[in-house]
């Protein structure tokens, strides 16, 4: 068969809007990422966020790289990532603001920090504080991998927060 007559075998162009419509219906786990150093204070609200491996403990964030704080989390090196808990909507949406200064989104809660220097949200029900390992541009995003240097575990536990179908939802907490 001549090289012209062979199926095209790419797949079709998805719509961008058809694709974040089906990534809505996908659930995911409301965080907040921040970081502080040299390059700044600065912190997102993220729901790409998902664990890699155990062993070493790492996990991966995907960073949007128009994202005014993205080239502090890369200058920086280091970031926290806190699990936030049902009842922090409002912190959630407030680093979800492209509007608020960094100053104004960390007035908002308690935070504290730990073997890295990246702020961890004190009221999350945990918090892993972490040094970016390696990044991987994909997109309109760089999927950042972190290795795990602190974890933290809120004893209080309670329900946790996440982000399906353009909202937030409260997912009970463990039985």
């Amino acid at each position: 068969m001549p090289p012209d007559a062979l199926p095209d075998l790419r797949p079709p162009q998805v719509a961008p809007d058809l694709f974040r419509d089906a990534m809505s219906r996908l659930g995911a786990p409301v965080t907040l990422v921040t970081t502080d150093g040299p390059a700044g204070r600065h912190g997102l609200t993220a729901s790409a966020v998902t664990s890699v491996s155990d062993a070493p403990p790492t996990v991966l964030v995907c960073l949007n790289r128009t994202n005014r704080s993205h080239e502090a989390f890369l200058g920086n090196g280091v970031l926290g990532i806190s699990l936030l808990a049902g009842g922090h909507q409002d912190v959630a949406t407030s680093f979800a603001s492209s509007r608020r200064s960094s100053q104004e989104k960390f007035a908002t809660g308690t935070w504290r920090t730990d073997i890295t220097g990246a702020p961890l949200f004190d009221d999350a029900l945990a918090t892993l504080d972490c040094t970016i390992a390696a990044i991987h541009a994909a997109g309109s995003h760089d999927v950042v991998f972190c290795t795990v240097a602190a974890i933290r575990i809120h004893q209080a536990g309670g329900p946790g927060l996440a982000w399906f179908d353009r909202r937030f939802h409260q997912l009970p907490a463990g039985a």
